[in-house]
């Protein structure tokens, strides 16, 4: 596997080593000794979440405070989208940046994004199937979000806007300054 340092502090993209031939592919996608070797120290996943998405829907920043605060390793499983971190965390170097990739079925690279970050992704291709990691469990009143055209942010979601869908609730979410991190 190979890992690669992004522009944000402890955030870092990973790459499989891909076996190919006339019947198919395989490849390790989550090995937890390899992967604490990779990152420099442990994470211990306890839940697993996938969704299924249609071309032009953002799935906008959202986020776990406190003590359910979630690290994730995430992945496309069909499909291509844009993923898209943003550093939350008061005390860093990189604190209101954000990061963005394409995530696709044909390049397998996944994104590991450390607690105190917030995370959103839109749909490229036709539908897009996305999956990932966590570790710690998903709490309701420990939720938070960050509208996905935030001026602060300037995020670029590479859709025209036209194509653009937004849940009901992910359009209530406020700016950056509004938001309780």
């Amino acid at each position: 596997m190979i890992i690669e340092k992004t522009t944000l502090e402890g955030c870092y993209v990973l790459t499989p080593r891909v076996f190919e031939d006339d019947r198919g592919y395989f490849f390790e996608s989550f090995n937890k000794e390899t992967f604490t070797n990779l990152i420099g120290k442990e994470v211990d996943f306890v839940q697993d979440n996938q969704s299924y998405s249609s071309k032009g829907v953002i799935r906008a920043i959202h986020y776990q405070t406190g003590e359910y605060a979630q690290a994730k390793l995430v992945r496309v499983l069909k499909g291509r989208v844009l993923d898209v971190a943003v550093d939350l965390r008061k005390d860093s170097k990189t604190f209101g940046k954000h990061f963005s990739i394409e995530l696709s079925d044909v390049n397998k690279k996944q994104l590991f994004i450390p607690r105190g970050f917030g995370h959103g992704f839109s749909v490229l291709s036709e539908t897009a199937e996305f999956f990932y990691k966590c570790d710690n469990f998903y709490n309701k009143e420990s939720e938070g979000g960050i509208i996905y055209n935030d001026k602060n942010l300037s995020i670029d979601w590479k859709l025209p806007s036209n194509e653009i869908e937004v849940s009901e609730k992910d359009l209530e979410l406020p700016i950056w300054e509004k938001a309780q991190i």
